[in-house]
């Protein structure tokens, strides 16, 4: 089964091509021109051992929000068209990552149903080039796009790129336990209703 996907986005605010292969070895080439963004990307796909590949440009002369919140539609759309029927996957799982005195929790459910819930405080506006303000939007789009559900938490911590970077860690890893193949289920689709 080849788990991967390639996908494009041209609007008036940002050309981008994302590819992601599920079955991967967390290898990532990411360059978006937001320089943090980057790095929590490349560190997602380390920590959920998926490849990952963007290209991005945008209207970084405005800010960053454009750039990053389609990034982050197109990883959604990838996650989504790599998984298909979502046949044989364990589909939940959760994930809790340290990163030096912060703390976060994330937990997914790949059934189909988007919604998204962040519970995290950033004491600073910006970390790096990447507004504290759009976490949250960011991981809506991937799990809206992505056709996920994502709960993500910070239960402590002081520095806020900890904070971030321990949710995107727990993300990637959370999501490498939710896309496992499980041979018991046998190729099925992992819900009672038959369909995800």
């Amino acid at each position: 089964m080849d788990r991967t996907s390639t996908i494009s986005r041209t609007t008036g605010e940002t050309v981008i091509t994302l590819s992601l292969r599920i079955d991967g070895a967390g290898k990532a080439a990411v360059n978006t021109g937001v320089g943090f963004l980057d790095h929590m990307l490349t560190l997602w796909a380390k920590h959920g051992m998926f490849d990952l590949e963007v290209r991005a440009q945008g209207d970084l002369h405005i800010d960053e929000h454009h750039t990053a919140e389609d990034t982050c539609i197109c990883l959604g759309r990838a996650i989504d068209e790599a998984l298909g029927e979502r046949r044989g996957i364990v589909r939940t799982a959760h994930s809790f990552v340290p990163m030096d005195e912060a703390l976060a929790l994330v937990a997914v459910d790949l059934g189909g149903r988007p919604y998204c819930v962040v519970q995290a405080e950033f004491v600073t506006p910006r970390v790096g080039q990447l507004g504290t303000d759009l976490i949250f939007h960011l991981l809506e789009s991937v799990a809206t796009h992505g056709r996920l559900n994502l709960h993500a938490q910070v239960l402590y911590g002081r520095n806020d790129h900890h904070k971030v970077e321990a949710i995107f860690k727990a993300f990637g890893r959370a999501l490498d336990a939710a896309t496992r193949l499980d041979p018991r289920l046998e190729g099925a689709v992992p819900s009672t209703k038959g369909v995800l």
